[in-house]
């Protein structure tokens, strides 16, 4: 719990939650989405038909550096680490972690979360905290089915339940601004073929918001605004014209195996440093299509939308890449989370450091315990 307390950091109520993590992780992949596509266009192509093993070790250190002398009190945001998902498209097992887990639960959206029950509770002026978790991850196979516009359902295939659960304005889906609302309705038109909606849909994003990154994510309305956005902006304009038509869609969030690459970036004003070793964070919209189901929208990081909108789909990470799905967000508005917590950050000097490194088992292992404890079943419910 935060102190009050002359000389100690004050959050003023706010709740990050679990976003702690999932706030920052659409920046990674930063103003070089482009020149990564190009990089891996030979991985991308690959479908390779085994599973495959990989190690992800992520360290923290929290660093109070406040001229103020103000005291780091440690919330339960700062304790909490995520802990994946489980399903027929990978298997998750926590590995390590230098702090003991205290508690177990599901965050507001579903997801399964961890409390670390650290040694300290607060962090004095010119003291640091560190910590470490790892996780071991098993990928299999995935193909996306061979969708056909013309097969695709319409609108009224769509039960009321999805679309009262996955349509309405909570989160970061600003679906009552009425600038959205008119945009959504021109560019679906008369349209009622869910896929040829979500085309059109994917073809306007791609023609008029271009990619550019910033230190914190936008909500829809500023990224129309501003003609610009990243991996998680764009998606959330798509999930928001979806959501406006009828169509339920949310984010999903997660990490893509990048073997050559090894970056140092630094936000917030420089109280946020981190250091990728192998590995981009990336998000993504998740649209539900009859007959089909849900499926993956990536407007970001697949190739050859330009040439038909429907590769976002097709090509998406989540299909061709190695990516490890990370978390749902369904109604949480992270994006007002993240910018409480850039705010309490860099008011107070404080500091954070992290590395993550993504490690493929067969490649190159780290010296771990090889112990598998096993995530308690984190069910994703679509993928």
């Amino acid at each position: 719990m935060s102190g009050r307390s002359s000389g100690c950091s004050d959050r003023n109520g706010m709740k990050t939650h679990s976003w702690l993590k999932i706030a920052l992780i659409c920046l990674l992949l930063g103003g070089s989405v482009y020149s990564l596509l190009h990089q891996y266009s030979v991985i991308l192509s690959e479908n390779k038909p085994t599973s495959r093993s990989f190690i992800l070790v992520i360290t923290t250190r929290l660093e109070n550096t406040s001229p103020q002398g103000r005291i780091w009190n440690l919330s339960d945001e700062e304790r909490t680490i995520g802990l994946f998902m489980n399903n027929t498209w990978q298997t998750v097992y926590l590995l390590n972690s230098s702090c003991p887990i205290d508690e177990i639960r599901a965050d507001k959206d579903g997801n399964l979360i961890a409390i670390l029950s650290t040694p300290i509770s607060k962090i004095p002026h010119g003291k640091n905290f560190t910590f470490q978790v790892a996780y071991k991850i098993i990928l299999r196979p995935r193909r996306s089915p061979p969708i056909i516009e013309e097969q695709a359902g319409d609108l009224s295939d769509i039960s009321e339940e999805l679309k009262m659960r996955y349509c309405g304005s909570n989160g970061p889906w600003q679906v009552d601004d009425e600038n959205l609302r008119r945009l959504a309705f021109r560019i679906a038109g008369n349209e009622t073929n869910v896929l040829s909606i979500l085309k059109r849909f994917i073809n306007w994003i791609k023609c008029h918001i271009y990619y550019k990154s910033q230190d914190h994510p936008k909500y829809p309305s500023e990224t129309l605004r501003d003609g610009a956005g990243d991996c998680d902006d764009q998606a959330n304009l798509l999930i928001t014209f979806c959501r406006i038509i009828g169509i339920p869609a949310y984010l999903q969030v997660g990490c893509i195996y990048l073997p050559r690459r090894e970056i140092e970036v630094d936000y917030w004003k420089g109280h946020w440093m981190i250091r990728l070793t192998r590995i981009g964070w990336h998000g993504w919209a998740v649209v539900y299509v009859p007959p089909w189901g849900w499926m993956p929208v990536d407007l970001t990081f697949a190739p050859g939308i330009f040439s038909d909108p429907l590769n976002a789909i097709r090509n998406a990470a989540l299909i061709r890449q190695a990516t490890i799905q990370y978390a749902n967000i369904t109604r949480s508005d992270y994006i007002g989370s993240s910018r409480n917590y850039r705010r309490f950050i860099i008011s107070n000097e404080f500091r954070i450091y992290e590395h993550d490194i993504l490690l493929e088992e067969n490649i190159m292992s780290p010296r771990l315990p090889r112990i598998y404890v096993p995530i308690l079943s984190v069910n994703s419910e679509h993928l």
